[in-house]
């Protein structure tokens, strides 16, 4: 790592895994680093990722998982170079957190837990010097003192601090202040119109690893709402040609349907939705039985059974499955479904749905959208703000669940770090701020 000839001090705003890794990266670089959050404590969407066990990252093969970045994975690739999944599990090995490897590929600490990490990090992090504000909220304010002023080459943030209104000066800044979804934990998107007027190229951002809404009959919603449905597939072609299919599970909600199956596809189906109005996905009820086999099944008589025990019967079709078989149509319609074992089975195999809206950004797990990868370069500083770096969630990617969200994050702040560590060793670091 280059080390700065002049003492660089950079205020990192932002205290997930993205700006916590940009801090280790510039205090091992030799800079001082003061880090400001707008929560009484670091990592709480950490924390509550890690609450269930945390998903660190993942060990499928290195191009399956940069895959999962889809239309950026050339530039997330970039930054996983400089951290990947190994690296990552070596460097929480060095903070005395094994690791291991779940039978889904999925990596999670030994310990199941986010905390230990977190508090192993946090001792590192000060004794090598790191200063921590926190209740510091960033207001929006950036200015570059102009070249005949004592503060030239640095910037002016200010903060909104228990005490009131704070200013600080810094010669470098690494913003790393996450989307928009869980804004009671601190990321709430409100950085978009400030950065969009310092002239950033900003995209909305938008629900990401989310759950949708279908038009349910109040029946379903009172009878079924947070039913699992396990072991589905989920099948999507959306008006361009590209092709999901999935097996996982997925939940029922009151709203409509969500979990991992769903976020899966998320992408793909919010931005049908944002396109069309609407998005039509198949789901087989029963994709470990064939179309022939289950129509064959279904024929048999069922003498005096009830439909509803002929399809637990003969297809072992019951539970809210079985609900949404019957979901959207009609007595009549209904009656003549159960006289067609052909028409039925057909069903099953591919029911159709409707999704109607992306839930809520903040009920998401992740947003899409922000700081777009072309406003800046590959150290990840922002072309309209020398010397203003951005990293983790914030910035226009996407990706599923599973541990890549979280690679991604770290990554991209071992490169923003680095990243302001070698713009201040440039030459060109004597004029290290100009006015934007």
């Amino acid at each position: 790592m280059s080390a700065p000839s002049v003492s660089l001090h950079v205020a990192v705003i932002g205290g997930g895994p993205a700006g916590l890794m940009a801090a280790e990266i510039l205090l091992a670089g030799g800079a001082r680093v003061t880090l400001f959050d707008a929560m009484p404590s670091v990592g709480r969407k950490f924390l509550l990722a890690g609450k269930g066990g945390l998903n660190l990252t993942h060990a499928e093969p290195t191009v399956t998982f940069r895959a999962r970045y889809a239309e950026r994975q050339p530039e997330v690739s970039a930054w996983l170079d400089q951290l990947d999944a190994d690296g990552l599990r070596r460097w929480a090995g060095e903070l005395g957190i094994s690791t291991f490897v779940g039978s889904s590929g999925k990596v999670f600490p030994a310990e199941m837990k986010a905390a230990p990490l977190l508090r192993a990090w946090l001792h590192r992090l000060r004794a090598a010097g790191l200063t921590l504000h926190m209740r510091h909220r960033w207001n929006g304010a950036l200015t570059a003192a102009p070249a005949d002023a004592v503060d030239a080459g640095r910037w002016a943030l200010q903060f909104d601090a228990p005490t009131g209104v704070k200013t600080v000066h810094a010669d470098a800044v690494v913003l790393a202040l996450g989307g928009a979804s869980w804004a009671r934990l601190g990321s709430d998107g409100a950085w978009q119109p400030w950065l969009a007027g310092q002239g950033v190229d900003v995209r909305p951002l938008v629900p990401s690893n989310c759950g949708f809404d279908i038009a349910w009959s109040q029946h379903l919603r009172d009878k079924q709402a947070g039913a699992p449905l396990k072991g589905v597939r989920l099948t999507f072609t959306n008006r361009l040609g590209h092709h999901f299919s999935r097996l996982g599970e997925a939940v029922v909600s009151a709203n409509g349907i969500e979990g991992n199956l769903v976020y899966a596809a998320s992408a793909l189906l919010r931005d049908e939705i944002a396109a069309s109005g609407h998005a039509d996905l198949h789901l087989d009820l029963l994709p470990a039985k064939d179309l022939p086999t289950l129509t064959t099944a279904l024929a048999k008589g069922r003498g005096a059974r009830s439909m509803p025990n002929h399809l637990k019967e003969q297809a072992g079709l019951t539970g809210v499955k079985a609900a949404l078989l019957r979901e959207g149509l009609d007595a009549a319609q209904w009656t003549a479904l159960c006289a067609d074992p052909a028409v039925l089975a057909a069903r099953i195999k591919a029911l159709p749905l409707r999704l109607n809206a992306p839930r809520p950004i903040d009920e998401a797990i992740s947003s899409a959208g922000g700081v777009r990868l072309e406003a800046m370069d590959a150290g990840l500083m922002l072309s309209a703000l020398p010397g203003v770096f951005c990293a983790g969630e914030m910035m226009d990617w996407e990706a599923p669940t599973g541990g890549y969200l979280l690679s991604a994050c770290f990554a991209s702040g071992r490169v923003a770090g680095q990243g302001a560590l070698d713009w201040w060793a440039a030459p060109a670091a004597a004029q290290a701020v100009s006015s934007p």
